[in-house]
């Protein structure tokens, strides 16, 4: 790989050949995403390979599949996976989520995605951004519907939305039995619209948490809350 990587702490990601770069959702929900000690972890829409790697930097026990339906992003997820600390625990497939969901029978502990979310209008004239950021090739129903057949009664599974798709996916969800859990409201700075949201959802009847996390404060600058959640993980922080 030749490309200049988006360089972590533990790991590198080269994200020249994916549609979707490194970007703050992907990392927030690397960050943020599952509780307690998940042995198994599924990433619908891996992209660079960012989430899956900080998933396995949290979680030193879990074996991590991915899916990824482009075969470009699938083939540079692997290559960071492979030479990343942890590529015996990772898998990618180069799949859709539903012809994997056809194909396997595992269950999951946690199941995270950042998903695809414009509906098919306003496209570009690049087939493989267009993959990654419209819903056409996993709409909100079969995403969903394909999710409840992979959890067990106590399984999680987290996403990063914005608000109005994220009420969408909750409403699908819930018919479903599964009910969010946490909720994670994600603000540029705290006297800002809310950006973007993160739901755990669970079949199982958890307490409620939900909290605000401003990426910076109001003088620009990043906020404790955010540099301590990845302090871990950027070498900025």
């Amino acid at each position: 790989m030749t490309s200049t990587p988006f360089r972590f702490k533990q790991f590198d990601i080269h994200h020249d050949r994916t549609a979707m770069k490194v970007g703050t959702d992907g990392v927030l929900l690397g960050a943020i995403a599952g509780i307690g000690n998940p042995q198994s972890i599924l990433e619908i829409g891996v992209g660079s390979g960012v989430v899956s790697l900080m998933l396995a930097q949290r979680f030193p026990q879990a074996k991590i599949t991915g899916v990824e339906i482009d075969s470009e992003a699938w083939k540079q997820a692997t290559e960071n996976a492979e030479n990343s600390p942890w590529s015996e625990r990772i898998e990618f497939v180069n799949m859709s989520f539903q012809e994997y969901c056809g194909l396997t029978s595992q269950k999951f502990d946690l199941i995270v995605s950042n998903p695809p979310y414009f509906p098919n209008h306003l496209k570009s004239i690049d087939p493989q951004r267009n993959l990654a950021l419209h819903n056409d090739a996993l709409p909100f129903t079969e995403m969903a519907s394909g999710i409840s057949g992979l959890l067990n009664l106590e399984s999680e599974i987290w996403v990063i939305l914005p608000p109005s798709q994220m009420a969408e996916f909750e409403r699908i969800l819930d018919s479903l039995g599964l009910k969010f859990f946490n909720k994670v409201n994600v603000k540029d700075k705290p006297s800002k619209n809310i950006l973007r949201m993160i739901y755990g959802f669970s079949f199982y009847n958890h307490s409620i948490s939900e909290k605000d996390l401003s990426i910076k404060m109001e003088n620009g600058n990043f906020s404790d809350e955010y540099s301590e959640l990845l302090r871990n993980f950027l070498t900025i922080f």
